[in-house]
């Protein structure tokens, strides 16, 4: 009779636990802690020794760092922040450089709005912001490459047009208005300062005016935590603050001529810079101006895009140009005539290096609810903020090349 018995209030306990476990749900989408997504274009890892980011350290020290984060292939603007919401290596999401072409779509710049804010360039993937709509939280970004766009029929519910006249300040206040609408708050929102990038490439990473911009936005994010903390929001938010890519210093007269290495009648430049980029024309037979391209250059180094290394994870999207050239660090690419036309001296700085190159390295700080105190992270590569990003706002993140192995010891409760 005791055994029956016992065996009786087994199963009784197992089916209690069965029913209960089935009405645990996940905290409601107003109970979950906001992510704010900030990032600080091309600051480099080492600038925060400079004893001039006082408010970026203290977050820091309050939160999780990395010694670096290794930015993607190449090391540009908007490739780079496509990878950081979508978790895709450029060669994957489609964005391949901050200038290109496409058989259908036409051409792509940065200054292009039509191209910009179209979404069929940004397709091939899709951004953490338009994931979180569809699982119908509220987003508000305030700049982030693809914003403007309708990617996949869907928007944030709150962006505006880019406007680099907004100062760092302008910038968090905006985004402090859509914070304080009535109705349910933002679960996730992205933040852009570019005065670091501007000042670097005008005058080079070590200049004072690097450390004026290093400042500025220094002063925005001191800002920006003291406004949340009069909200009673800033213990209620995972702040992360990254960057695209580092800076190298270029110096003045370090340029390889295309038209002095190649023959350019023969081949169609689509992008000149750090790492330039070139079809052959049609009709036209190519063969010896790409034989000049791809032989040994001082300064350049030139592949056919089948034959960069793997490591780059680049060259197989069919935007990617049939060549590409990589300067070597501290060295620019373009021709005679495309330099006669730029209205501004070329740059001090510059990115888009090998993404091994040391000068190329990219930021990351981490703090809030989720995030251990006091955590340095090994360097890790930029395609895993996307899945730290899902985990956060606690949806399920979408196919990706990144992982969290690399990030779970600055989570207070690491996932399974």
């Amino acid at each position: 009779m005791n055994a029956t018995f016992s065996r009786c209030a087994a199963i009784f306990t197992l089916i209690a636990t069965l029913v209960l476990a089935s009405c645990v749900t996940h905290p409601a989408a107003s109970d979950r802690p906001a992510v704010l997504l900030v990032s600080i274009d091309a600051f480099r890892p080492d600038y925060l020794e400079r004893g001039v980011t006082p408010n970026l350290l203290a977050l820091a020290g309050d939160g999780a760092r990395a010694t670096y984060m290794l930015p993607s292939f190449p090391s540009l603007t908007f490739p780079n922040h496509y990878t950081l919401v979508t978790g895709r290596v450029p060669d994957h999401h489609g964005i391949i450089n901050n200038t290109m072409n496409d058989p259908v779509l036409g051409k792509f710049s940065l200054g292009n709005h039509d191209a910009t804010s179209d979404g069929r360039w940004w397709a091939d993937a899709e951004p953490i912001w338009v994931t979180a709509q569809k699982d119908g939280l509220h987003t508000a970004t305030m700049f982030w490459p693809g914003t403007e766009a309708a990617i996949h029929g869907v928007r944030p519910d709150h962006w505006i047009p880019f406007d680099d006249s907004l100062t760092s300040r302008a910038r968090v206040d905006k985004l402090l208005s859509w914070i304080d609408e009535p109705g349910p708050k933002p679960a996730f929102d992205t933040l852009y300062f570019d005065a670091v990038d501007h000042a670097g490439h005008a005058f080079g990473p070590d200049s004072p005016e690097v450390n004026a911009a290093l400042r500025e936005v220094d002063d925005a994010l001191g800002y920006l935590v003291a406004e949340l903390r009069r909200r009673g929001l800033y213990d209620r938010t995972n702040l992360v603050v990254v960057s695209d890519h580092g800076m190298a210093d270029v110096p003045v007269g370090n340029i390889v001529f295309a038209d002095e290495e190649t023959d350019l009648d023969a081949l169609d430049p689509v992008a000149f810079g750090v790492v330039s980029a070139f079809n052959p024309k049609p009709g036209v037979d190519a063969s010896a101006a790409e034989a000049r391209l791809l032989g040994p250059h001082a300064h350049m180094r030139c592949y056919r895009k089948q034959d960069l290394p793997p490591r780059l994870n680049y060259g197989k999207h069919p935007r990617v140009p049939a060549l590409i050239c990589m300067a070597d660090t501290g060295w620019a690419i373009i021709s005679h005539e495309a330099l006669a036309r730029r209205t501004v001296p070329m740059s001090r700085g510059e990115h888009g290096y090998d993404n091994l190159e040391p000068t190329m390295r990219a930021l990351f700080v981490a703090r809030g609810p989720s995030i251990r105190r006091g955590v340095t992270l090994a360097p890790f590569p930029n395609v895993d903020v996307y899945p730290l990003l899902a985990y956060m706002l606690g949806i399920d993140p979408l196919p990706n090349d990144g992982h969290l192995d690399d990030l779970r010891a600055a989570l207070v409760v690491p996932p399974h």
